[in-house]
């Protein structure tokens, strides 16, 4: 659909699939806000998106999505435009191959893959709310196979042996139950929730940490990604297509709705994720 008169928030847009998506997003005539840690790499994907769309309406927020204060500053800055809010892309995600802490001393997947997805959401819910019709969607992921369920006794990997697919597949269940929880409580608000599984896709991820390793899996891997404009028609379509309006609480892959394992539609480890998230983010919804 044409998204001319439609104001949309995406995080990690620098590169990948992200870059991709705004891209798509800018060409279709959306106002966009890009959210992302590197002002220089954002501010030369804004004259990119300007090169597509000379008279793009184009705003850049810069924020550490690893730490709460950056993403709740970046939230009031967006707040303070007083702008309607139509779409939230939540995109952004990270993968490393040995535990780190992210800026608030929190495991850094966890945190930057789940936590900020929820505290931003949180943060421009009301104005989503009010901007309704509107759409939600993150970037999940098919690595929730990797884990047979939300590890409540260490959701930060402290008391175990760190492994990479198994803690990013850890992020991306909460991200999907996170999704259908959120869907429910907004039922009736006009405002729809999805996620989305992009594929295997060629971009940087997996190499913020500059771990050799990290490097190495990405060339080995890499002839059997797809492109980045094909991992991001999924995110495309759930944001822009009419045939989705009322659609809500689904993960799609390959633009339809797609099997979710037993444990991503645990609504109990669902609910009791949502506590968790509130107490790491101290945030409460009334």
């Amino acid at each position: 659909m044409s998204m001319t008169g439609k104001v949309c928030l995406i995080t990690g847009a620098t590169n990948g699939i992200g870059r991709a998506t705004a891209k798509a997003l800018v060409e279709q005539g959306a106002e966009l806000f890009i959210l992302c840690r590197n002002e220089e790499k954002g501010q030369a994907l804004l004259d990119e998106l300007r090169s597509l769309r000379p008279d793009a309406e184009l705003s850049l927020l810069i924020a550490n999505l690893g730490k709460m204060a950056d993403i709740r500053r970046a939230a009031k800055q967006f707040l303070d435009t007083g702008k309607p809010l139509h779409l939230l892309l939540n995109n952004a995600g990270v993968v490393n191959t040995e535990r780190k802490l992210s800026a608030d001393g929190i495991e850094e997947t966890f945190a930057v893959n789940h936590l900020a997805y929820f505290l931003l959401t949180e943060l421009l819910r009301e104005r989503i709310v009010a901007s309704a019709p509107a759409r939600i969607v993150s970037v999940a992921s098919e690595a929730h196979a990797f884990c047979k369920g939300v590890q409540f006794d260490d959701l930060e990997f402290a008391r175990q042996k760190y492994k990479t697919f198994k803690v990013y597949g850890h992020s991306k269940l909460c991200n999907i139950l996170w999704t259908r929880h959120l869907a429910k409580q907004l039922e009736g608000t006009g405002v729809t929730v999805n996620c989305v599984h992009p594929g295997a896709v060629s971009t940087g991820l997996g190499q913020q940490d500059n771990v050799i390793i990290g490097k190495v899996l990405g060339l080995v891997l890499k002839p059997f990604f797809r492109s980045p404009d094909k991992g991001a028609e999924t995110s495309i379509y759930v944001a822009t297509s009419t045939s989705l309006e009322g659609v809500t609480g689904e993960y799609f892959a390959d633009c339809k709705p797609k099997r979710i394992k037993p444990w991503g539609k645990d609504d109990a480890a669902a609910e009791k994720l949502w506590s968790f998230s509130e107490a790491y983010t101290k945030t409460t919804v009334s």
